[in-house]
């Protein structure tokens, strides 16, 4: 493709995104890639790279453009196209938007010359704070009261781009023999900082292609998250209950710390994520899973017969997913504050149902992958004050790895964030039942 005809192709893909507020932009990006097989792998790379950069920076570029006067441009994706390419692109009226032929990107009009013209006069601290940090709204009082003095600093690792980390099956691997087999296939990594089993990747990399990756070796897991795991402190021979296991990816970080001993039960309310997890256990080598669909109405009887029969339950539960803002942008906008409330409701409904199952003496682990208090801290808070035979457990003493990688600040509960860790957002605490 040429270098117009990307940007043709990005404009449809962005309207597509901006049109479909309620979908995962890389669900739309998905569906609108799979049929065009016209389409090179670094044309790929370079259109998706370009659509991430403006989604990140979505509200700055869209205030600039009510300052320009792009506003009355009929198409809203290339005015924000526009925005991007002056910021980022040398000579791009003339290589960008050149007509470029039958599939190019059309050149420029008057009105957005004259616009793009005001653009450059615009000095950075015009943009008011909040624009600037992309934080929308309804979201920035519960931000501001989380980060305090480093609200700012906070919210600028939120714009930056995550890394990929790895996390290293044991069951089939070690770290070390996973590592050298991801260097000769020709993928650079380092040590994770709070995981031991954890690998983070060194740059961009082909992962598919590995023998580490295609033979189950390593799965694509933050750091963050491989945490959560290690916190249920999962043992060979345990009944460990993964509640909202999704496609499986604690599920597989619970067996593997389990040596495919015991038994695990992961369920979710969407039969499909579930099923989607079976690929990835048997390349695992994972075979001590049960999947349970929540909304199967036998499954729901045989939930009600479960009163403290496991060892561990996890609940990686349902919320905004704001500590993910860096991996996923477009959720910035497609999450409502409203919408709290409806979440908020179905975690506490989600933690009073799986309570009855853990046994005297087992763990209950609560996490979310939001920065919010109300989701978090407020949330464990109402759960002990109306569940008495729960404690928490102090997290030196559930830290099942060497007291050096607990990561800082972590007292009762364990709070991760990009700026402070280098993980994504996360939120994780250990009850106790008494």
């Amino acid at each position: 493709m040429t270098p117009s005809a990307r940007i043709a192709g990005l404009i449809e893909l962005l309207d597509r995104v901006l049109s479909s507020e309620r979908i995962p932009m890389d669900v739309t990006a998905g569906d609108w890639f799979r049929p065009k097989r016209y389409i090179g792998s670094k044309d790929r790379s370079e259109i998706a790279e370009r659509l991430y950069r403006i989604m990140r920076h979505k509200a700055r570029y869209s205030w600039y453009i009510s300052q320009i006067g792009m506003e009355g441009i009929d198409n809203k994706a290339r005015s924000l196209i526009l925005v991007d390419c002056a910021f980022n692109d040398e000579d791009y009226e003339n290589r960008l938007f050149s007509g470029g032929g039958q599939y190019g990107a059309d050149p420029l009009s008057k009105a957005e010359k004259e616009a793009l013209e005001k653009l450059l006069k615009i000095e950075p601290q015009d943009v008011p704070l909040d624009v600037r940090l992309e934080v929308p709204e309804w979201a920035a009082p519960m931000l501001k009261e989380r980060y305090g003095a480093d609200y700012e600093k906070a919210m600028m690792a939120m714009l930056e781009t995550a890394d990929l980390n790895l996390r290293v099956n044991t069951l089939k691997s070690t770290v070390a023999d996973a590592k050298d087999s991801l260097a000769k296939d020709g993928v650079e990594t380092a040590h994770t900082k709070y995981s031991p089993i954890g690998l983070a990747l060194k740059g961009k990399a082909y992962l598919a292609k590995t023998k580490a990756f295609s033979k189950g070796h390593v799965e694509i897991q933050d750091e963050g998250s491989q945490l959560i795991a290690a916190l249920c402190d999962a043992k060979p021979g345990m009944r460990v209950l993964d509640y909202c296991a999704g496609g499986g990816g604690k599920t597989l970080a619970l067996a593997s710390a389990m040596e495919n001993k015991g038994s695990i039960v992961a369920s979710d309310n969407d039969a499909r994520r579930l099923e989607r997890g079976r690929k990835r256990y048997r390349k695992a080598g994972v075979h001590n899973v049960e999947l349970k669909c929540i909304e199967d109405e036998k499954v729901k009887k045989w939930f009600k017969r479960q009163k403290e029969t496991f060892d561990v339950v996890l609940v990686d539960a349902p919320c905004s997913s704001s500590g993910t803002w860096r991996r996923n942008p477009d959720l910035r906008w497609r999450f409502y504050g409203p919408s709290l409330d409806e979440i908020k409701s179905l975690q506490t409904q989600i933690m009073d149902r799986v309570a009855k199952c853990v046994k005297l003496g087992g763990r209950l682990v609560y996490a979310t992958c939001s920065v919010f208090k109300e989701e978090n801290e407020h949330q464990i808070e109402r759960f002990l004050k109306d569940n008495p035979d729960f404690a928490l457990m102090p997290m030196k003493e559930a830290w099942p790895y060497d007291a050096k990688r607990l990561p800082h600040d972590c007292d009762d509960h364990m709070f991760l964030s990009p700026h402070s860790h280098g993980t994504d957002g996360f939120f994780c605490v250990a009850l106790v039942k008494k």
